[in-house]
């Protein structure tokens, strides 16, 4: 079988060089790996034998709809794959008449059906991604329980184990889960906005049920009776926008 020959662009460099492995070890040809969507945009300036681009959604100067768009746009480019964290953008996606959507982080199960359907020539017609559970195991005594996810007010990790805080009969409690960093919360819940608000710790903005500002450009958000979190100077204009204020 002749090899998909793909392109594809991701601003961040680990999501870059990890996509760019799982399409050679499922046998594509990958012709570039590229930056921002500026460079994709560079790139084909002259026209390029390619049979799929696979492009991040969320990248600097040019996000990879803006690209598609400007692909359609006048001439005929090739078919696009959409690569993105966030579930939300799956209706983007359809609408721009993409290939097939990614949702990090990418299952080579899930990548073998996108390079089945660019093999067979499939309608261009985007794979709706399920929509994740929002409950998660913690440990309760020899066992476990669920926790929703809308009842959490926030992740913390310490020495290898994440911590999932929640109220219980108003008093904020933590339990154990079997995650190890934050970047696996992240992961488990594409779907949903949480926010780095400290390197240990994973806010649901939901949650917060007030902000004062601190010394340096700093903030403290209250999540529960008692339990105020501090946020870092460069996140807390974010969050603060996020928040409506």
């Amino acid at each position: 079988m002749k090899p998909l020959r793909v392109a594809l662009a991701d601003d961040e460099p680990l999501a870059r060089t990890r996509l760019a492995r799982l399409l050679r070890e499922a046998g594509c040809e990958v012709k570039a790996e590229l930056a921002d969507g500026a460079a994709v945009l560079a790139w084909l300036r002259e026209p390029k034998d390619v049979d799929a681009l696979f492009l991040d959604i969320q990248m600097p100067g040019a996000t990879g709809l803006e690209v598609a768009a400007e692909l359609a746009d006048g001439r005929q480019g090739p078919p696009v794959v959409f690569v993105t964290a966030h579930s939300e953008h799956a209706v983007r996606a359809f609408e721009a008449a993409a290939a097939d959507y990614l949702l990090k982080p990418i299952s080579a199960d899930r990548l073998a059906r996108t390079l089945a359907r660019l093999r067979e020539g499939a309608p261009r017609r985007a794979e709706a991604p399920p929509a994740p559970s929002l409950r998660f195991p913690v440990k309760a005594g020899e066992g476990h329980v669920f926790l929703d996810l809308r009842r959490t007010t926030h992740f913390e990790v310490e020495e290898e184990v994440v911590w999932a805080w929640a109220p219980a009969q108003g008093t904020p409690q933590r339990h154990r889960t079997a995650w190890t960093t934050l970047a696996e919360v992240e992961a488990a819940f594409p779907g949903v906005e949480l926010v780095r608000i400290q390197r240990h710790l994973l806010l649901r903005p939901e949650a917060v049920l007030g902000l004062r500002p601190l010394e340096g450009g700093r903030a403290a958000v209250r999540v529960g009776e008692g339990l105020d979190l501090e946020v870092s100077r460069s996140v807390t204009p974010r969050l603060k926008e996020r928040l409506g204020l």
